[in-house]
Parts: C-alpha cells; sequence; structure tokens
C-alpha cells in the first residue's frame, strides 16, 4: 500500500522578503545564476546582485548548494529574486554572534590604526578594537597619555594578527568590538589563584608612567601595578626618580581583583615614621622646609626620608602657604605623616 507523502510543515509556509533560503544551482549564465528552490520553483541571481556576488558566485559549480536572501517574490519571468552578497553579510553576522556565545578565540589582521584603537576585519565585516581592549602586554604606556606618541604605538601593529574575543556586536549599526584583553582574563584569574595577598615576588619594571609603574613577574609572566603611592615612603612625583625600566626588584602583593593585581615597594622597606615617633614625641617642636603645597596645605620636608603633611587650617589661608614656600618653619609633631604649625 501506498503511504502518504507529508510535507514538512515547515516547507508549507510561504517565503518572504529578507528571509534566507537555500537552493540548488541548476544553472550558470553570463550574468545569471539559477537555484532550484524545491517546493517553492526557481529563483535566480541576476543584474546587480549577479555582479555584487561575483565573487562568491564564480567559485561555484551546477549542483552546489547555496544560501541567498529573497528580494522579491516573483519577477516579469516568474522566478524568485535572491541576493548572495546581502545573504553572506546577514549569515556572517549569525555566525559572529555564535562566536561571541560561545566565546570564541579568532585571529584578526590589523588593517590601519587611529588614536582610539585597531580597525580589523571579521567574516567581511569591519571590526574595531579599542585600546582599553588590547593585553597588557600591547597596551600602549606613553607618559602623560600623548595622543601623537599613542597613536605612532598602535602603528606598529598595522599588518600583524591578534588574538581577540567579540566583546560587543551592533548588527542594525554595523558596529563590532573585540577584546584582546577578554582572552587571556579568565587565563589571569586561574593563574592569580596561586599568588596571596602579602607574598613576596620578584620581577622587572616594563614601563614608567607618570602615575605609578608596572611590573612583569613569575614564570607566567603576570604584570602588576606599582602605583606611585606605594613606591616609597616619601612624597614621589616622579617614579623614574626610584626605578628604572629593566630594573629587577622584589614588591609585595597588596591587592588580588579579578585579574588585576596591585604591588607594593613601599612594604617591602622600614616605615621611616615609626624610627621618627621613637626619636620624637607628640606636641615635640621641630623644624622643617615647605617643600610642596597643594588645596589641603603644604608638605614639610624633615629630612631625606621623612615629610610630612601640614592642613592649610594650620596656616590661615592659601595665600600664607604659597608665602613660606621653600622656607624653613618651626612645626609642632602631630602624628605620623601629619604635623602643625607653631
Amino acid at each position: 500500500m501506498r503511504k502518504n507523502f507529508e510535507i514538512p510543515n515547515n516547507l508549507l509556509k510561504p517565503p518572504k522578503i529578507g528571509e534566507i533560503i537555500e537552493g540548488k544551482i541548476i544553472g550558470i549564465g553570463r550574468s545569471a545564476v539559477y537555484l532550484d528552490l524545491g517546493f517553492f520553483g526557481a529563483g535566480i541571481i541576476y543584474g546587480k546582485e549577479f555582479f555584487e556576488g561575483k565573487e562568491i558566485l564564480k567559485e561555484l559549480k551546477i549542483g552546489d548548494n547555496l544560501f541567498a536572501k529573497i528580494i522579491d517574490l516573483e519577477n516579469e519571468e516568474g522566478y524568485i529574486e535572491l541576493s548572495v552578497s546581502q545573504a553572506g553579510k546577514e549569515l556572517a553576522w549569525q555566525q559572529l554572534e555564535q562566536k561571541k556565545e560561545k566565546d570564541e578565540i579568532l585571529k584578526v589582521k590589523i588593517l590601519e590604526a587611529n588614536k582610539g584603537g585597531l580597525l580589523a576585519e571579521v567574516s567581511g565585516i569591519p571590526a574595531f578594537l579599542p585600546v582599553s581592549q588590547l593585553s597588557s602586554e600591547h597596551y600602549p604606556r606613553v607618559e602623560g597619555g600623548d595622543q601623537i606618541k599613542i597613536l605612532k604605538e598602535l602603528k606598529k601593529f598595522v599588518g600583524k594578527e591578534l588574538e581577540v574575543k567579540i566583546f560587543d556586536l551592533y548588527q542594525k549599526e554595523g558596529k563590532l568590538i573585540l577584546s584582546e584583553k577578554a582572552k587571556e582574563a579568565e587565563k589571569i584569574k586561574k593563574i592569580l589563584k596561586n599568588y596571596q595577598i602579602g607574598d613576596v615576588v620578584e620581577g622587572e619594571i616594563t614601563a614608567i608612567l607618570d602615575f605609578g609603574v608596572f611590573l612583569r613577574f613569575g614564570k607566567e609572566n603576570l604584570e602588576g601595578l606599582i602605583h606611585i603611592s606605594e613606591l616609597g615612603w616619601q612624597l614621589i612625583e616622579d617614579p623614574s626618580e626610584v626605578v628604572k625600566v629593566g630594573e629587577k626588584v622584589k614588591v609585595k602583593v597588596i591587592k588580588i581583583s579579578d585579574e588585576r593585581v596591585s604591588l607594593s615597594l613601599r612594604a617591602l622597606k622600614k616605615d621611616p615614621w615609626k624610627n621618627f615617633s621613637k626619636k620624637h614625641k607628640k606636641g615635640e617642636i621641630i623644624s622643617g622646609e615647605v617643600s610642596k603645597f597643594n588645596p589641603f596645605g603644604a608638605f614639610i620636608k624633615i629630612n631625606k626620608k621623612i615629610q610630612g603633611l601640614c592642613h592649610i587650617s594650620e596656616f590661615g589661608s592659601q595665600k600664607k602657604i604659597f608665602w613660606k614656600s621653600g622656607k624653613n618653619i618651626i612645626l609642632k609633631f602631630y602624628q605620623s605623616n601629619q604635623l602643625n604649625t607653631v
């Protein structure tokens, strides 16, 4: 007995403009390609759509399957008009969405650079890798944040391949944002589980900036930041006066947050205030030189290693602080890092 042939429900739905459909190539002309679309009839790629998709079409032959986008349900000759180039972009965005969900690592070639980051292309889609999403190894550490120098550093990556992950994508706006930093975040988090706050590590100074220095340490070549306030007990204005690039130093781990680690050089140095407190008592009269002032008060240098803050309220006004700048003044020792005028 002959069984009834049932058409799948999804094939009973009529095709719509904008949908992606799959067909088999049944004919190739000088300026047109014909597809068998099964229950929906025959499709054609011709005219503008043929020329826009010719790079894809020239690699195909009769019998090959091809995805195309419906742009007209029926032309004058009864064919469903199709676009292979538009379908390619739709499919590319779908594939990129899947790669983002799977957290895949991609290799991209850097095509251009601007002051905001690097430009690349993924599956024919223009992509942008912001400076903030570069790995610690490739981040342009330029003193003072000079935009011209940053751009000069970024241009060094043009023509090179980088491993990245998809940070975000906006198909309607045609924006694809990449991240090099994201690919190493999980790896760094796992490595940092081997370290604890209080650990002493030895590393090499890799970069000096106005807010601190970067140090590479461990066999995994991790990189951490020594903030300017953690370079020493004295008031430091220029980190390069304390350390040099390439110098090897021992530091203490003081904070671990996700994939970031903060280090301290100061924590391994003797606190000069402890010795000072033993020799001097609270309320004792001492002398010092005004070395620097700010809106909160003035820094007073007692000796090479000892500087304390004298609050503006002790002077009476900013004008009086300015007048005393660079001069010796008589002070009363109040507590560590804090001095009062007499």
